[in-house]
């Protein structure tokens, strides 16, 4: 019942449309041909799906009444939602209770341990000692484990960590060093923390009756602005220190038995990664299971992909999120819409990683007080309200945007090289399914002239002002093969070979 439930609020939301901005004068901009050739014979990895991080939106929206929780979780994770399959959870450090809240909303992630009473200092801590293990933390997020697995039939979950605790750091605080160039963790802390982020693991997986395929230690570890006057948690690592913690992660990991493997190095942007890799030993790349970057910079993704194809280890790109530059929250903005199309088009042609994740969901509503705001977030909520509600759930134009990849281009699905900057392929079915997604930007309307051999027919789904994710021409088997891009779109296109 409750399902059913849930079922129905989420068609309610799906056929809610927001008011649609304005869309430019196009009517009288001339038609332009592209020719778009995907290449079949060469075929990339399989493809392992679409997520997000649960961090910090999870830490909120977890503790929210059934009926909202339900609705989000199917948003994302439930039939006619995303289709996520992916969700990488955020293993907590945790600042000492003492200290003044100063962290943004929902970034006070909780950490596990518990602080017996009358105890000082940072030298108290002993991971063999139950009573200093606090296993009812952080109940919001780990509500999430629970709905991602209730909903999905082979999700796989990663986690992955910030900042250490705040007693084996420097500073005292989880958001970083002093300077944001140093590094946090405490010299020589790296085994002991390395035993609290496996036995996390280890209790998660058996308490959500779930499997973390992957641990990720470390996170943006290279950058300059994990410091403590941050409003998030955070934690520089040099590469060798990186290496060391990597080192120890998978030798605590072993020592519990478990079958996690190490993600790394979760770096910002991908001439940070390659720099974190060149700085690591033989071994240390050897203990990694996967490769993790994010793309808020892009330069030198080729290189990565290329470290992935040398060491024949699995990449992800596992975190981003890209709103247009400066503009202000609207809940129907195709300029930020467009603009994420744009980037997941690049990340997969330039990357080619086996997943795509998504920051965080949902995001707090920004425009108050005068302020612009921001477009960040597939979905806004005020998560500034009571936990009891009432709650809206507004559905951004760049929640349709992503439904044009993530509902169309599916695990197990391969992707394919095209020649066009603006179209990304994948090839499914043992070869009688291909898919593109094509991203117009511009004002022209764009007739795509599809070279594949062989018979072809099928659907056209776009996002743009008027559309949300939806169905708009079906392609007819036949020569020559040809559809129309609307402008200001994002255009799927789903063919099925005759």
């Amino acid at each position: 019942m409750v399902r059913q439930f849930a079922a129905c609020l989420l068609l309610a939301a799906l056929s809610a449309r927001a008011p649609a901005t304005p869309s430019p004068a196009v009517s009288n901009e001339p038609l332009v041909s592209i020719a778009v050739h995907p290449d079949l014979r060469h075929p990339g990895a399989t493809f392992e799906g679409w997520g997000t991080a649960l961090a910090w939106f999870a830490v909120v929206t977890g503790g929210y009444p059934d009926a909202t929780r339900d609705r989000l979780a199917d948003l994302f994770y439930g039939p006619g939602g995303l289709g996520f399959t992916i969700a990488r959870y955020n293993i907590g450090g945790g600042n000492a209770p003492a200290t003044p809240p100063y962290l943004r909303l929902g970034a006070a992630v909780p950490g596990f341990w518990r602080q017996p009473p009358g105890s000082t200092g940072r030298d108290w801590w002993r991971p063999d000692d139950e009573a200093m293990w606090d296993w009812s933390a952080d109940a919001g997020q780990r509500w999430w484990l629970d709905a991602v697995r209730s909903r999905v039939k082979s999700p796989i979950f990663e986690a992955f960590s910030n900042s250490p605790p705040w007693f084996m750091t420097v500073s005292g605080r989880v958001s970083g060093a002093e300077k944001g160039t140093d590094d946090n963790l405490r010299p020589g802390g790296e085994a002991l923390f390395a035993a609290y982020l496996a036995r996390v693991v280890d209790e998660l997986q058996r308490r959500h009756r779930i499997s973390f395929r992957t641990l990720s230690p470390v996170n943006e570890p290279n950058t300059d602005y994990w410091f403590a006057a941050n409003t998030q948690e955070g934690a520089h690592w040099e590469p060798k220190r990186q290496a060391a913690m990597i080192d120890a992660a998978a030798a605590a990991l072993r020592a519990r038995g478990l079958a996690t493997a190490i993600s790394a190095p979760d770096e910002t942007s991908s001439n940070l990664f390659l720099a974190d890799w060149a700085g690591y030993p033989a071994a240390t790349r050897a203990r990694i299971g996967q490769l993790n970057v994010h793309s808020y910079g892009t330069l030198h993704q080729t290189g990565v992909r290329d470290v992935a194809r040398a060491h024949g280890i699995r990449l992800w790109m596992s975190e981003n999120d890209t709103p247009a530059d400066k503009a202000p929250e609207d809940f129907a903005d195709m300029r930020s819409a467009l603009a994420f199309a744009e980037h997941v088009v690049g990340d997969l042609k330039r990357l080619e990683p086996a997943a795509w994740i998504f920051w965080q969901a949902v995001e707090n509503v920004s425009a108050r007080n005068g302020a612009a705001g921001s477009n960040w977030g597939l979905v806004k909520m005020d998560l500034t309200a009571p936990p009891a509600g009432p709650h809206t759930i507004a559905i951004t134009a760049k929640y349709w945007a992503m439904a044009n990849f993530s509902r169309f281009i599916r695990p197990g699905m391969r992707l394919v090289p095209v020649d066009d900057d603006d179209t990304v392929g994948a090839l499914g079915d043992e070869g009688r399914e291909v898919v593109l997604v094509h991203v117009n930007g511009g004002l022209s309307p764009r007739r795509i002239l599809i070279g594949l051999p062989g018979r072809w027919s099928g659907e056209v789904v776009a996002t743009d002002a008027h559309h949300q994710a939806e169905s708009v021409a079906q392609v007819a088997a036949g020569a020559p093969l040809a559809i129309t891009a609307l402008p200001r779109a994002i255009t799927t296109i789903r063919l099925r070979r005759q």
